[in-house]
């Protein structure tokens, strides 16, 4: 478990602390199956989230064949509720098939959308856009950062949950305040961690571009050779704290 502690303007009183459990990059599949993604769910509860954000990448096979071993996220507790978005191995292996199947678990799917997320008198806005890559595979799955923030309310907290870290430009300039994110593995191991880092500006830890902090998860599982090098796999604990 990773914490990382976000400060936020005009983050409200009743916020303070909030907590989010970001699990990213599980990649459940040929190695990782059902004994770590049940490892990974009670970890993840034993953290009290207030909601929990899944940002894509969480399978490497069909449906049918890893229905099974993903049945455990079933079991995942949040005070506010459980929100995923795609990433590009979703559009590898049957996306729409994937995201109806979360929806039957309980697992709210934000495509290109926000919902409101309200403790007492206010609110923040949590937003969620497929993955930045979606659009040439499924031309209706493009990525569309301003339009999960259309309709916002003046003067909110905005959160953006982005599988790749790419989506920065446009989620800066739609008005988030925090993009969450994953996909490089923070390089996993060398020489990939060399073409990571040529690959993408923001590929680990907290950034700052502009007004808007972007979080890049080192990811909860791996892919490839099941090996990561001065690299660890993370659950990231999220607070957002109010500036002072």
């Amino acid at each position: 478990v990773y914490e990382v502690d976000i400060p936020l303007e005009n983050l409200p009183e009743e916020f303070e602390g909030f907590r989010i459990v970001q699990i990213t990059d599980l990649h459940t599949g040929p190695i990782i199956g059902r004994d770590y993604v049940e490892e990974v769910v009670k970890t993840a509860n034993s953290l009290n989230p207030d909601i929990v954000a899944l940002t894509g990448d969480f399978v490497d096979g069909i449906v049918k064949d890893l229905e099974s071993d993903i049945e455990p996220l079933r079991k995942l507790q949040s005070a506010h509720g459980l929100f995923f978005v795609t990433g590009n191995h979703e559009y590898y292996w049957g996306a729409q098939d994937w995201v109806d199947q979360y929806k039957t678990m309980g697992i709210r799917v934000l495509h290109n959308e926000h919902v409101l997320i309200k403790k007492g008198q206010s609110q923040i806005l949590l937003a969620g856009v497929t993955d930045h890559s979606a659009g040439r595979i499924l031309p209706s799955h493009a990525s569309d950062p301003a339009k999960a923030a259309l309709g916002a309310p003046d003067n909110i907290v905005k959160v953006l949950l982005a599988h790749q870290p790419a989506s920065y430009k446009e989620a800066s300039k739609a008005g988030f305040d925090l993009q969450l994110s994953g996909h490089t593995h923070a390089g996993q191991f060398f020489p990939w961690s060399l073409m990571v880092m040529a690959a993408q500006r923001y590929y680990k830890g907290l950034n700052r571009h502009e007004k808007m902090w972007i979080y890049v998860s080192r990811g909860t599982g791996y892919w490839g050779p099941p090996l990561r090098f001065g690299i660890p796999s993370e659950i990231t604990l999220i607070k957002l704290k109010r500036l002072a």
